[in-house]
């Protein structure tokens, strides 16, 4: 099976997938919480950092863009300040192609969390109770048989928020039906029917048991509900998700189900999202639906476990399906994978700490300073360098393991969190474009002779200094087994 999912994600890799629906922007406010409001008995949030992500159907495009599929983005915006951001957003990624249909009729959806650690304390929305795209919607509905064209597949992904009219819903099926591809659907209404003509469907379990008015907490049940609703469905797909216990589907008369492995689980905003990303992104190869599903089980897996509307890449799906068979141990990521890591562990208040080296024959002292960096931080980074770059530092003789070997014993070491290489002399850029809490180095310097110290300390940030053990060192060993 893995094996399966990962020629899906080879062949998905350049495919277009033209994605439909409601546009919102999600706002994070990020803080800590040390007091209770003498105003009121409420929490009192000491903002640290904000971030704005796109939300909604604009979140499915990141997902469909984060596994390397080329992705057409249909919907409205408000015309206002959100709006705008929403559209800046969007456009920002290379591989979403925008067709936004502006409109002063609608203000632009925004969802507002408020969060201290991984802890949402609270959620404010900013939307019209009716909304009327009004002329917009036209316009939208106008576009899409020419947005469709070169697709693999159509993703309407429906939240209610007045995009999925009747109108721009038939223009869906009539170009999916006219370029010969599949429509998916991520249905919102409690009424199925209006999504007559789809090839599936994917809602969650409280969305199926709010369209038959079925309970759906167990597998018969989940079964009852999915044989009650193709009788109003008939020829369409229909894949239902259940959160921990995976996700279930109906082929002919009979029921499937599939399970996920147990994650810790820190958010699952836009977990939907991703599985409805994953699902498109292996159905626009062509693969069977038990394989589709188990693709957005993956991906929904490693999702929940970020913090905030997130993604989920191709290479994080490949590296989590590499390492099930595996002794668990620390990932070892490229600057971008690394940057990106880090944002989401700062994002979930988590203090980021980063030593460096060379650490070519690890010993006693090597493991003292990561022992000291990892107590001062939630999360540590080893950057090593390089091959080339030992070699300039210390001689054509070295290094004696190579980077890989190097980084995979140190990846094996508990309390790593991520290793990483760096090709210059110095780690000065990589700690520029990472910007740790906090900056470990073993031996007798002086904070102002640490490569990057300032960079850490002009955001507040701290440097520690780990004493070397005496007689520990790996040109020691190098001599001495010489002698």
């Amino acid at each position: 099976m893995r094996q399966q999912i990962s020629e899906i994600l080879e062949k998905a890799s350049g495919k277009r997938v033209l994605c439909i629906g409601d546009l919102m922007l999600d706002r994070y406010v990020y803080g800590d919480v040390g007091r209770v409001s003498p105003e009121a008995p409420v929490p009192v949030l000491r903002k640290t950092h904000s971030l704005e992500v796109p939300g909604g159907a604009g979140n499915v495009a990141r997902n469909l863009s984060a596994l390397g599929i080329h992705t057409i983005m249909l919907g409205c915006v408000g015309d206002d300040e959100a709006g705008e951001q929403l559209a800046a957003l969007l456009g920002s990624d290379p591989l979403i192609e925008c067709q936004l249909a502006k409109t002063s009729a609608i203000k632009t959806v925004v969802k507002s969390r408020f969060i201290a650690s991984t802890q949402q304390l609270l959620r404010v929305d900013t939307e019209d109770d009716r909304p009327d795209m009004g002329p917009a919607g036209a316009v939208l509905a106008s576009a899409i048989a020419k947005a469709a064209t070169g697709a693999s597949a159509i993703i309407v992904s429906d939240y209610a928020k007045g995009t999925i009219t009747p109108a721009v819903f038939t223009a869906c099926v009539d170009a999916a039906r006219s370029a010969g591809i599949p429509l998916l659907v991520d249905p919102k209404s409690k009424d199925f029917s209006l999504y007559a003509g789809a090839d599936l469907i994917k809602p969650n379990a409280s969305e199926l048991s709010g369209a038959t008015g079925l309970p759906t907490s167990s597998d018969r049940e989940v079964e009852a509900a999915l044989l009650d609703a193709s009788k109003h469905m008939p020829g369409c797909q229909i894949v239902v998700t259940r959160a921990g216990k995976g996700m279930s589907w109906l082929a002919g008369q009979e029921t499937f189900h599939l399970r996920g492995e147990a994650r810790q689980v820190f958010d699952v905003s836009g977990a939907g999202d991703t599985s409805m990303a994953a699902l498109a992104a292996a159905i626009a190869t062509g693969a069977d639906l038990r394989d589709a599903v188990s693709l957005a089980i993956a991906a929904s897996g490693i999702v929940v476990g970020k913090v905030g509307t997130a993604t989920v890449s191709a290479e994080e799906l490949h590296r989590a399906l590499s390492q099930d068979d595996a002794p668990p141990s620390a990932p070892v990521l490229n600057r971008q994978d690394l940057v990106e890591m880090t944002q989401r562990w700062r994002a979930a208040g988590l203090r980021v700490g980063v030593t460096n080296g060379c650490f070519d024959i690890l010993h006693p002292g090597h493991l003292k300073v990561l022992q000291q960096a990892r107590a001062h931080c939630d999360r540590l980074i080893v950057a090593i360098n390089t091959d080339a770059s030992v070699k300039r530092l210390k001689g054509d003789s070295r290094p004696v393991n190579t980077e890989g070997d190097r980084a995979i014993l140190l990846a094996g070491i508990a309390g790593v969190d991520a290793v990483t290489s760096f090709d210059d002399d110095t780690p000065a850029a990589l700690i520029e474009a990472i910007q740790p809490d906090v900056l470990v180095k073993g031996g007798d310097y002086k904070p102002d002779e640490i490569v990057g110290a300032e960079t850490v300390t002009a955001r507040g940030g701290e440097v520690i200094i780990v004493p070397l053990m005496e007689g520990r060192s790996t040109t020691g060993i190098i001599e001495r087994s010489r002698s």
